[in-house]
């Protein structure tokens, strides 16, 4: 068996799984938002309806915000935990990344846990404070499951910066601002947007998060399933779910333009 046959018999897993799970589907998605009576003018559709309009631009914003404070609060995080050595430090990781091992419903539980009707900051405090049901606890949810996959990518190419360019601009005299400035973030930047990447694809198609906190917003996983299983519209639950993929691909195909380093979603 010469190496080219070797080779092409190793990638024939891959080519099955990626024809049967992943380009039918999705071939099957496209069909599905063209079988309705409006035809590929079901997209037009989605542009003229108010509700579809509002909804995307409401997952958009709340994914963006939700990967600026995710990439705010893990950068500095990160930064720290990859170069300090104390006492606790594995444990304060593994607290950190705890979320990893929740799914979206668990995190949408422990929302509603601190900011719900029943919650513990309603019962501590004076006045009727519920925001589990709100953007803002979506937000929140959204960011804590967001917060452990940027920190570990962070954490991971902070270690790999090379401490001697830092040395460097000291000795050149400029200050801790400066070297964070002009060595330490170019240095991330690539890691930076990659992780920015995942943080919002994994916002934009959150369900399970969104399933247990979603009672006053719309976010567009949660019309997609509304679409399909309440009001049976296949067609349209289709297309809303070609339209979010498109978004998120967009994002990561920018993403990965800008980064020069491979960028997958987190589910």
């Amino acid at each position: 068996m010469s190496n080219q046959q070797f080779l092409t018999l190793c990638l024939l897993p891959l080519a099955v799984f990626s024809l049967a799970f992943l380009a039918l589907p999705l071939v099957q998605l496209l069909l599905g938002a063209a079988g309705s009576e409006a035809g590929w003018g079901i997209y037009l559709q989605i542009l003229a309806t108010p509700r579809y309009l509002s909804t995307l631009g409401q997952t958009v914003v709340i994914s963006l915000l939700v990967t600026i404070a995710a990439l705010l609060i893990s950068t500095t995080a990160g930064l720290y935990l990859s170069r300090a050595q104390f006492r606790g430090r594995g444990l304060l990781i593994s607290i950190l990344t705890l979320p990893l091992a929740f799914p979206g419903v668990v995190i949408g539980f422990l929302i509603i846990l601190l900011g719900g009707r029943q919650g513990l900051i309603n019962q501590l405090t004076p006045g009727h404070v519920v925001f589990a049901y709100s953007s803002l606890g979506l937000f929140l949810g959204y960011l804590y499951f967001s917060i452990p996959r940027v920190l570990l990518t962070i954490m991971a190419a902070a270690e790999k910066l090379d401490p001697a360019l830092e040395e460097a601009a000291r000795t050149l005299g400029a200050g801790p601002l400066r070297v964070l400035r002009d060595v330490i973030l170019p240095g991330l930047a690539p890691s930076l947007i990659a992780a920015g990447a995942i943080a919002f694809a994994t916002a934009m198609g959150a369900f399970g998060t969104a399933f247990t906190l979603a009672t006053n917003i719309d976010v567009l996983p949660m019309v997609i399933y509304t679409e399909f299983t309440l009001a049976a519209n296949i067609a349209m639950a289709s297309a809303l779910s070609i339209v979010l993929g498109l978004v998120t691909w967009v994002l990561l195909l920018l993403a990965r333009s800008y980064s020069g380093t491979t960028v997958a979603a987190g589910g």
